[in-house]
């Protein structure tokens, strides 16, 4: 006989009338006004997942679905019978064990919470689902939301230790992707194609739909686990109640009403909600915007500000040496000599024209010269792990001996090799490789602490630390340092801020639990004041970080230039953003003295396109040397006017996803604009050598696809460092001869009638240069262009040609 435990979620119009029925086949708690319905077979499985508007099962059966299930000595548990009564839903499972869960009916969803547990054997976790659903479309792994076109289903973990995710992990770090074979993803369309780009958390795809899960670890004992390269890791216990008060919230609702849903959670649920202007960040367009990143101190900042009004943004970031040391944060005292007091000033600056200010935080990283390492090293730096020292150490030792290398013998990640006993701080060269382990060649007094004597069996911790030479923090120390930088917003009234290494802070032991709880904690020691319109970004982000965070700005601009800088991944970013309900943005992007304006327009065709926020990198100095400074923060300013006026149609920006497709945008009143498609053509003519006779001109194809229009051309050096009687022919017959000899640090550009002007390589104006032509125009259609040069130079030789030609205008109006 089958018992069917039916829980139905509701949408209530005034009061809503709860029916309650039992017979001996079924246990119904309906509503006047139903959407979503859960039905349950009586040994705790479901039996569906039903959208009721269309009584459609969006269950996938292919797998069985628990509402909880739990793992005992690394064994899972599924349950084997469900009661109900009243709010109160109990759970047995084969060891005996019984779970008491809280649920409770909301206008747009349940909130399930464990609220008891009971057995003869201590729970190790438990896990809210995997829910198996049959709907692939968009499968947004952080947020932990699956939707098709009609319906959306989703779970939220609604306090901070309820992870998103299945502990597949004992570090409690989702994995990647690829952990899964290709054979195990159905065909999710352009989106879900793109899923692999990060690590699966609360949403996975499965073989036939998707999965949604979170869980909860009781954390009640030390664990050794692998953890920031290291295979063995002690993570400490941690007293966070454990699993009892893990808490969910489930929906299922019509799928353009997830988002608001989520945003209703928040609120009722009382996570964090942050606004502008008393919006919701997530639907914010300002929660997108491009802002300037910038170098200023106290006597520089109204350069600053100036540069960002004419860019026409609000948002100015600081650039440069912004703290003495990480870890106490305090300001960088040959720019802010006058400390936070100094920074609140340029803040309230930078205000009084529009403006807000942020800086940039590694998060836990602790530089070696921070007063948490030196010259007293706090007992909250994070450790590896311990041992003894197996005999008494006077102050001139080079050898430790101790108890055991497991924890000291490890090198994949130990950049700083050190090791604190009591308060000195000791680098270590190796570790013998058999008994009696010792370290060897032992630097004492490391970081300026005190040599010290230690007595034999005094313990001895291998710290942590990172690549960037700093070490990381314990639980208690990054609650510390959430403080210490919540300080510094609160005194300054900086607006925006970067959690950039957030990763660092697995080094609580507590994986993606310790990489939210720094911003979070750091959240809720702001003002009150503070916190509307404060926009928070990362280079990462996890399940219940996304409710805090406004957004993920990555991509760095170091590597190449504007079109090549990590170019594939901040595009593919894109979709990730989408498909978990995020601001779209494309990272950081470095102006150089030499990028061109048709460079620029590339990148902020793009942000648009993608409707997607930027930093712009940018110094007095860089400004000062590019000689169309001016022309560049107009465009910027044009180009984001334009973005959050929502002028560009969703068909027009499709079209410009594309990047091979250029485009230059025009003002034509305060609130329209003309876009002009662009075509540019690159072309090399390079140094020959040839039989006598044979020409030593190189011959290029292009096409016009406009209407007529005047020649445009630019010409670079590649390597040659001259080159001389440069000449130009369109069409064989239509010659431009330029009476110039060019170096490898100057740019030639023509744009039609009897002139030409002579750039250095920064794009300042040497010279106008007069040519003896008419104007040569190019007509719709197909051409050609022969181009031949004198390199003098006996090396390889390249002249670039860039050849540009404009569509028709559409015309863009909010």
């Amino acid at each position: 006989m089958k018992i069917s435990l039916k829980l139905t979620c509701l949408f209530l119009l005034g009061f809503a009338l709860i029916i309650t029925s039992c017979t001996e086949n079924n246990i119904k708690l309906t509503s006047k006004n139903n959407l979503i319905q859960f039905e349950f077979h009586k040994n705790g499985s479901f039996i569906g997942i039903f959208d009721q508007t269309k009584s459609e099962n969006y269950l996938d059966t292919s797998n069985p679905t628990y509402l909880m299930s739990i793992r005992i000595n690394d064994v899972f548990e599924h349950p084997i019978s469900m009661e109900i009564n009243e709010d109160l839903i109990t759970l047995k499972y084969p060891s005996n064990t019984q779970a008491q869960i809280k649920y409770i009916r909301k206008e747009r969803y349940f909130t399930f919470e464990l609220v008891g547990i009971n057995g003869s054997k201590e729970v190790d976790l438990i896990t809210w689902g995997p829910y198996y659903t049959t709907i692939n479309k968009t499968i947004g792994e952080t947020i932990g939301v699956v939707r098709n076109d009609k319906f959306a289903l989703g779970v939220q973990a609604l306090n901070i230790k309820t992870l998103g995710g299945f502990p597949y992990n004992e570090n409690d770090c989702m994995p990647e992707f690829d952990i899964f074979t290709q054979e195990d993803v159905t065909d999710m369309g352009q989106e879900g194609k793109s899923h692999v780009l990060y690590r699966i958390e609360a949403a996975k795809p499965t073989k036939t739909g998707s999965s949604l899960q979170t869980y909860c670890r009781n954390r009640d004992k030390d664990r050794i686990i692998e953890n920031l390269g290291h295979t063995k890791f002690v993570a400490p216990k941690y007293d966070d109640g454990g699993v009892i008060g893990s808490k969910i919230a489930f929906f299922g609702v019509p799928t353009e009403e997830a988002l608001q849903t989520i945003g209703a959670i928040e609120v009722a649920e009382g996570l964090p909600h942050p606004t502008i202007n008393g919006q919701w960040m997530k639907t914010a367009p300002e929660a997108a915007a491009a802002y300037i990143i910038m170098n200023f101190n106290e006597e520089t900042i109204d350069d600053a500000i100036e540069v960002t009004k004419k860019a026409g943004l609000k948002h100015l970031y600081h650039y440069g040496k912004t703290f003495e040391s990480w870890g106490h944060f305090q300001l960088f005292k040959e720019a802010f000599p006058n400390g936070y007091d100094g920074m609140k000033a340029c803040v309230e600056k930078a205000k009084k024209e529009g403006i807000s200010i942020g800086g940039h935080t590694l998060s836990n990283f602790i530089t070696t010269n921070d007063p948490y390492v030196t010259p007293i090293p706090d007992k909250r730096l994070a450790e590896v792990g311990r041992s003894i020292i197996t005999s008494d150490i006077d102050k001139k030792q080079t050898e430790i001996a101790i108890e055991s290398p497991d924890f000291f013998n490890q090198f994949k990640n130990n950049n700083l090799r050190t090791v604190r006993i009591g308060n000195e701080l000791i680098r270590y060269g190796s570790v013998t490789e058999k008994k009696p382990w010792k370290l060897l060649d032992c630097q004492r007094g490391a970081f300026n602490t005190q040599i010290l004597q230690h007595k034999s069996n005094t313990p001895i911790a291998k710290l942590l630390d990172h690549p960037y030479k700093v070490f990381l923090s314990n639980t208690s120390l990054t609650k510390e340092l959430s403080k210490n930088i919540a300080n510094l917003y609160n005194k300054t009234g900086m607006k925006q801020i970067s959690f950039d290494g957030l990763e660092g802070n697995k080094s609580t032991g507590l994986g993606n639990y310790g990489e939210t709880m720094m911003p979070y904690e750091w959240y809720n020691n702001l003002s009150e004041d503070l916190k509307d319109g404060l926009i928070i970004d990362a280079s990462r982000t996890t399940h219940f970080f996304w409710h805090l965070y406004t957004r993920m700005n990555w991509g760095e601009p170091w590597y190449a230039n504007f079109r090549e800088s990590q170019t594939q991944y901040r595009m593919k970013n894109q979709a990730y953003f989408r498909r978990n309900y995020m601001p779209g943005m494309l990272g950081w992007f470095r102006m150089t003295p030499e990028i061109s304006l048709e460079d620029m327009e590339w990148m902020l065709s793009r942000t648009a396109a993608f409707d997607a926020g930027y930093a712009f990198i940018t110094s007095k100095e860089t400004l000062k040397k590019h000689g169309q400074s001016n022309a560049i923060l107009e465009l910027v300013k044009q180009w984001e006017r334009a973005r959050l006026a929502g002028v560009f149609p969703s068909e027009l920006k499709k079209e410009m996803e594309d990047l091979k497709n250029e485009y230059h945008l025009a003002p034509v009143s305060e609130n329209s604009w003309n876009l002009f498609p662009i075509a540019i053509d690159i072309f090399k003519h390079s140094k020959k050598v040839r039989q006598p006779g044979e020409p030593l001109y190189s011959t290029f194809n292009f096409k016009n696809t406009s209407k007529k229009q005047p020649l445009v051309f630019t010409i670079k050096l590649a390597e040659a460092t001259k080159c001389r009687n440069i000449i130009i022919e369109l069409d064989n017959y239509k010659k431009i001869k330029l009476p110039i000899t060019l170096t490898n640090q100057q740019i030639f550009r023509y744009e039609g009638g009897k002139q030409g002007t002579l750039f250095d390589k920064n794009w300042n104006v040497i010279k106008t240069i007069d040519l003896d032509i008419k104007n040569v125009n190019v007509s719709k259609g197909s051409h050609s262009l022969t181009v031949d040069c004198d390199f003098l130079s006996d090396d390889k030789s390249e002249i670039i040609i860039e050849v540009k030609t404009i569509g028709e205008p559409k015309l863009l109006t909010k």
